[in-house]
């Protein structure tokens, strides 16, 4: 276990701002969260090894968040419902039922932000979870460093998407019978409509700003996760894998030790100058 996980979280002062901000935030408060940068972010972490809970809330509260926690599968998706959380930190394996069914729930209520927690390095999971909705995963044991680095990244992201859906932007990508709408973030591909995650979206319109040029793991984990560390190449390979299931294998090439690169139809000679600058303003 990483040695991070050994710290503990320090006791709130009664009547202190933490202690205030907590009280205010208990899962029986049912008003509905406007997001807005600088206000204080509500995480809520779901994990039933006392030792990483606590580890990982008090990281989080000395980082300026307001903190819920969950020990099983029940627990997080009643806290979730009521509280409103801003982003789920969210351990795969847990009593009741499993993180994977958490998602599931808390995603068909509203959309937020989920930070999976595995302790098994398995592809396959990795896959059924950012499957049902999750954004990012980490490989348990795993820097608190890095824990923190990844919730401000996908937070950010989650603003960044909400000031873009509100700023009109002319015509929508089209690359053969794939069509990326922007404003609406929907995709439609040989006529279908594909459900992406946040992430996958922001994947595949980075890939389709440039296509056919190939795209390092590195400049995708920049441009995508706003993340410059290259030990998260990982989670790259697995989302782009997440994405071909959806859209098709066919359509993102792999260039060994590279990176990747969306594929255009036979004699595809380009975009229209509109969809071209639409491309670029992303």
């Amino acid at each position: 276990m990483d040695r991070n996980h050994q710290e503990k979280a320090p006791a709130t002062a009664p009547g202190s701002h933490a202690e205030a901000g907590a009280a205010a935030e208990r899962p029986g408060h049912h008003s509905a969260t406007v997001t807005t940068p600088g206000a204080q972010r509500r995480v809520l972490v779901v994990e039933d090894d006392p030792t990483i809970v606590e580890a990982i809330a008090a990281r989080l509260r000395a980082e300026g968040f307001l903190v819920q926690t969950a020990a099983d599968g029940p627990a997080a998706v009643e806290t979730a419902t009521a509280w409103h959380p801003d982003l789920l930190i969210l351990d795969v394996m847990l009593p009741g039922f499993d993180g994977l069914e958490v998602c599931r729930r808390v995603q068909a209520q509203r959309p937020v932000p989920v930070l999976m927690l595995t302790a098994r390095d398995d592809e396959t999971d990795m896959l059924v979870g950012l499957g049902v909705g999750a954004d990012d995963y980490m490989t348990k044991p795993f820097s608190m460093r890095e824990l923190v680095a990844r919730s401000h990244v996908l937070l950010r992201r989650i603003e960044r998407a909400a000031v873009a859906a509100t700023t009109p932007r002319p015509g929508s990508v089209r690359l053969g019978d794939l069509e990326i709408d922007r404003t609406q973030r929907r995709v439609r591909a040989a006529g279908k409509d594909i459900h992406l995650t946040p992430t996958e979206f922001d994947l595949l319109m980075c890939l389709a700003r440039s296509p056919r040029a190939v795209l390092t793991r590195e400049q995708l984990l920049a441009e995508v996760w706003d993340w410059a560390d290259a030990s998260g190449t990982r989670t790259v390979d697995s989302h782009v894998k997440a994405l071909r299931r959806k859209i098709g294998a066919e359509r993102i090439r792999t260039v060994h030790g590279v990176g990747y690169a969306l594929e255009t139809p036979p004699g595809f000679a380009g975009e229209t100058p509109a969809r071209t600058q639409a491309a670029n303003e992303v």
